[in-house]
């Protein structure tokens, strides 16, 4: 009896919990990500004004909860001298590499003059042997301005990784953080992938 109603409890009350960094250079809006995510899937989440979100020095954390999934994001800082943090050494916890399940790669497709700088940044995460086999997304930010880089200028922008990518589920996106648009997409499609990579089991978590 004991463990029919452990196992029961189990599959009411534990979900699999995975861990997504949202990555990319400062300014790129990936805390704006983050608030419209908690927004869609966190049943009344009041988040913060979008016009008062500032440059992200650290890191931000959140979590929604996606069927039986639960996603836990690392916000990390993207300007150049933090970058160094997201690949930490491994005397240095938490390994935001090692422990992750999923990265998001948000770019500024407004912003042509740092494109070359996202591209070096996004080549040299996606090398990291700590990385191999992650999913990752790559979302073409800002979709919503006018004078926008296109999703075709932007594959073209990034084709020299093409080959470093690997054999891993990529997809690259076009997505508006400041009105919604593409947030809910994205974000069901990470869960199908970090649900289906063998390769990096979740974690499980008590629902609280």
């Amino acid at each position: 009896m004991y463990t029919l109603l452990s196992g029961l409890y189990k599959y009411v009350f534990q979900k699999d919990e995975y861990c997504i960094l949202i990555l990319g250079l400062d300014n790129a809006g990936k805390t704006t990500f983050l608030e419209q995510s908690k927004t869609r899937f966190s049943k009344n989440y009041k988040g913060m004004s979008l016009s008062k979100i500032t440059t992200t020095v650290g890191l931000n954390i959140g979590t929604v909860d996606v069927g039986k999934a639960r996603l836990m994001f690392w916000d990390l800082g993207g300007q150049e001298e933090l970058q160094s943090l997201w690949d930490k050494p491994r005397r240095c916890p938490p390994q935001y590499y090692a422990e992750c399940h999923g990265v998001i790669y948000v770019i500024d497709s407004t912003d042509e003059e740092r494109l070359s700088e996202s591209k070096r940044a996004f080549e040299k995460m996606v090398t990291s042997e700590a990385l191999d086999g992650v999913p990752i997304l790559v979302l073409a930010n800002k979709q919503d301005v006018e004078t926008c880089l296109s999703i075709p200028d932007i594959k073209t922008a990034f084709s020299d990784c093409t080959s470093k990518i690997g054999r891993r589920d990529c997809l690259t996106q076009a997505c508006s953080a400041l009105t919604g648009k593409g947030v809910r997409e994205g974000i069901e499609w990470m869960v199908k992938c970090v649900v289906r990579n063998v390769h990096r089991p979740p974690r499980q978590r008590d629902i609280t």
